[in-house]
């Protein structure tokens, strides 16, 4: 294949892959084209490309799905390649074929291999026939699989056969629940993927999540890069992967590692990819799905190797050979990433958009960030709620979680909800630290993960978070112009009750405050009985406070609600002076939220379906509607037996979470 030079490259995505794609580029002097929604205009991958072209305004496919919109951006900014980046796109064998027809570089496999590897089911009749072990499974459409219920070896995982990231996958334990399942599965899979095919295979109890990365190029070239595993996973999702794999011998290293060279070889394979496994107790694995783009966890193996995949991808579209011989790549220490979520953990992992009033990363030897913001912002719920990856590097795995466990309590965005304490209880606890993990783990310790966040919570005495909330706030009024703010309408010597929220669904506490003396670098208080003297010292750009003869750094911002959001060795806390009125609080409002015979939607969203019509009888458990937010389809339900009075919404409308969407009677 002759060579060609790429002087421009477009970016076919958003978030932190484009961020990080267009690192890469500039490190190569590239030039990067970014492309945005409206409501994307001021994303962090518009800012740092070269260019950015808009995509207009409306949904998924209208904007960052639109392969036409996306090859005219490409044209009209005379962009030599497309980077299709992690999504939805880098799979699509339409984008790699529109490029082909285009003249431009599609950095990726090529359209065919995207349809034999990228359906997993005929992806697993090629690794059957290549003598690579697989689970057992069916494939056909919904009514056939059904009339082999009874065939089946309980419990099966019904997949999307174009899917990926955990979408449209069910587990059924039961024959009866297959008929349900397999129309919510293939619903979900038209929705995100565009192809209502799904097929249905053994579930493999209890299993790891174990991948291998490869790399191929255009001259039979094929090197893997080791593996990693991805057996922390919430709804199937991945949140925690790391490299090496703490659960492989050296032998079952090399077997799985040369299993997945042989099989892109097989296929023939191109660019970077991923082959997925699940392996059993006994170390047996099975053929899972291949990726055929880069992964969300890739940076944990080029920590491990030293390996810049984005740039060896690009080598590879430009018909290079690879910089890299198998006998020249090393793996070195141990590498753990976090997936950093908006989102509440304490809340079924409800996705949380909203504002990002504060944001710091952890400035730490070891630590990576690869991010989708660098401050203040919104977090829309048009979106996957991923903020950021926190990757850590270690000598060893325990070095590795050490790192992690500080990076954790070093990162701070303050925001609606994020799942970091999440991710603090899951690398404390000691099965991780033990390795005594699989794909269930996160569903069966589900209780004790968040018994661990609430008591890391109790653990911090809200007298500190008190105190240090009125010293950023006094200093913060006494930068206005208002004198009446600046004092808070008292005299110098003051009292005042500060009220102070933990987390969700915990009883607030109020605390009594008696001001003694203050300053700008000086706060001097009684908080419920007890002394609090708080001094500012400075650490370069980090401001800290000394609270009773301890530092501790100041993260404080206010809250898009006029609350301040107090950070505070690890975890967040909601405070207000109850002495002052908050414009933006309706006192006279009462909360109708609670009424278990109004409907409101968790979050902003679209009603995706609606199963009830007015006069219809439902009982406890009946879903009265589904609402679609974040990619994520959230269950309406009844909570008792009651009768439908007023459908107040209709199917494909926006709604937010004021809007009733459904009433009952009794």
């Amino acid at each position: 294949m002759p060579s060609r030079k790429i002087h421009k490259v477009l970016i076919a995505g958003r978030g932190e892959i484009a961020v990080r794609v267009i690192r890469t580029l500039k490190k190569l002097s590239i030039s990067s084209v970014a492309i945005y929604a409206d409501n994307d205009a001021d994303a962090l991958h518009c800012r740092l490309a070269d260019e950015a072209r808009p995509l207009g305004n409306g949904t998924l496919k209208d904007t960052y799905l639109n392969i036409q919109k996306i090859i005219d951006a490409a044209l009209d900014t005379g962009a030599d390649a497309i980077h299709p980046g992690y999504g939805f796109l880098s799979e699509s064998p339409e984008l790699a074929e529109a490029c082909t027809n285009n003249n431009i570089i599609f950095i990726g496999p090529d359209a065919d291999t995207m349809r034999l590897m990228g359906n997993k089911i005929a992806a697993r009749e090629f690794a059957k026939s290549h003598g690579i072990p697989v689970t057992t499974g069916m494939t056909g459409d919904i009514q056939s699989i059904v009339a082999q219920a009874g065939k089946l070896p309980y419990p099966v995982l019904i997949k999307a056969a174009a899917g990926g990231g955990g979408k449209g996958m069910h587990i059924v334990r039961r024959k009866e629940d297959l008929p349900t399942e397999l129309e919510t599965a293939a619903r979900e899979a038209q929705k995100y993927f565009g192809d209502g095919e799904v097929y249905v295979e053994q579930y493999v109890e209890n299993p790891r999540h174990i991948e291998v990365q490869v790399l191929a190029d255009h001259y039979g070239n094929v090197v893997h890069l080791y593996e990693r595993e991805c057996s922390v996973q919430r709804r199937y999702q991945k949140i925690i992967e790391e490299s090496p794999s703490p659960t492989l011998t050296p032998e079952k290293r090399q077997a799985i590692c040369e299993t997945a060279v042989s099989l892109c070889k097989a296929v023939g394979y191109k660019n970077a990819g991923t082959v997925e496994f699940l392996v059993d107790s006994d170390l047996n694995f099975y053929f899972l799905e291949m990726n055929t783009r880069i992964q969300v966890e890739h940076p944990v193996t080029e920590q491990r190797t030293g390996i810049d995949i984005v740039e060896e991808q690009i080598r590879i579209a430009r018909g290079k050979e690879m910089g890299w011989t198998q006998d020249m790549i090393q793996d070195k220490g141990h590498a753990i990433e976090c997936r950093v979520y908006a989102e509440d953990p304490e809340n079924n992992f409800l996705p949380a958009a909203g504002e990002v009033t504060l944001y710091h990363e952890p400035q730490m030897r070891g630590v990576r960030i690869d991010s989708s913001i660098d401050g203040p912002c919104t977090i829309s719920d048009s979106y996957d709620p991923m903020i950021a990856k926190l990757i850590c590097f270690g000598k060893t795995r325990e070095e590795a979680i050490e790192i992690t466990r500080r990076a954790l309590k070093e990162y701070i965005v303050q925001t609606e909800k994020t799942n970091i304490p999440y991710l603090q209880s899951i690398i404390d606890n000691q099965d991780f630290a033990d390795n005594k993990i699989d794909t269930s783990y996160c569903g069966k310790h589900q209780e004790e993960l968040i018994a661990a966040m609430r008591q890391a919570r109790q653990g911090i005495k809200m007298e500190d978070v008190v105190a240090m909330f009125l010293f950023y706030d006094f200093n913060h009024k006494e930068d206005k112009a208002d004198v009446w703010d600046a004092i808070g309408y008292w005299r110098f010597q003051m009292s005042l009750n500060v009220t102070v929220e933990a987390a969700r669904d915990t009883e607030c506490q109020t605390m009594k405050v008696q001001i003694n003396r203050r300053s700008p670098k000086c706060l001097e208080c009684v908080i419920n009985g007890m002394p609090y003297s708080v001094m500012l010292t400075q650490n370069g750009d980090i401001k800290k406070v000394i609270i009773n003869g301890r530092t501790e750094p100041v993260f404080v911002s206010q809250t898009p609600h006029h609350d301040y959001c107090v950070h505070l060795r690890g975890l967040d806390f909601i405070c207000h002076r109850n002495d002052q009125l908050n414009d933006m609080k309706d006192y006279s409002h009462t909360d109708v939220a609670g009424d278990d015979m109004k409907f409101f939607s968790p979050m902003p969203g679209n009603v995706m379906k609606i199963n009830v019509k007015e006069g219809d009888e439902v009982h406890y458990g009946t879903i009265l509607c589904i609402v679609e937010a974040m990619k994520m389809e959230n269950n309406i339900v009844a909570k008792g037996d009651a009768k439908v009075l007023k459908i107040n919404v209709k199917e494909g409308e926006k709604v937010d979470t004021k809007t009733v969407l459904i009433e009952l009677g009794i």
